[in-house]
């Protein structure tokens, strides 16, 4: 009970704070709301900020400041695909193309998938036993051999993401 009781005096605090803040104050509104544990647009004065801070971060501009606080941004980020856990998102590179990272031939589709994690690496010759050479975004390339060992990758409803940090709270990333 009292959790709850407090979790309220928390949140009121925060709608009187997002309410009472000037209108360039902006930076200092998306913070408040993005530090709602109920969500950032729990609150109706919380939507209008907010759905300024997705329209701004779309358009590739910087996370807004605000005096006073300790807080970092990322840059946006994009990110279309996340796999389960114990998978990792990786691009299929046609075999015939010998090791990855090359250039897929014209007209060669990209395959974008899940890799199980525990793979082995492909031999450091670039020859390899295995049906599909799968290239990791950061370069390194994984063997598979078997269906079993990649899953479909899943589409993010939301693609884009920041992740923002904010002294004596931690980071949090925040997808839009």
């Amino acid at each position: 009970m009292k959790l709850g009781y407090l979790s309220s005096i928390a949140a009121s605090a925060l709608v009187l704070s997002v309410g009472a803040c000037r209108a360039d104050d902006w930076g200092c509104q998306v913070l408040l709301c993005l530090a709602n544990p109920g969500g950032a647009t729990q609150y109706a004065e919380c939507v209008p900020p907010i759905t300024k801070l997705w329209d701004e971060l779309r358009k590739g501009h910087a996370f807004p400041t605000c005096s006073g606080v300790g807080f970092t941004a990322s840059k946006p980020v994009y990110q279309p695909y996340s796999c389960p856990a114990g998978y990792v998102l990786a691009t299929r590179v046609p075999v015939a193309q010998g090791i990855a990272g090359q250039a897929l031939a014209e007209g060669q589709a990209q395959e974008i998938a899940c890799l199980a994690v525990e793979r082995p690496k492909c031999r450091p010759d670039g020859t390899h036993q295995s049906a599909s050479v799968w290239s990791l975004g950061n370069g390194e390339a994984l063997c598979a051999d078997s269906a079993e060992t990649v899953v479909p990758a899943t589409v993010n409803p939301q693609p884009n993401y920041v992740d923002v940090t904010i002294e004596g709270r931690g980071t949090q990333r925040i997808w839009f």
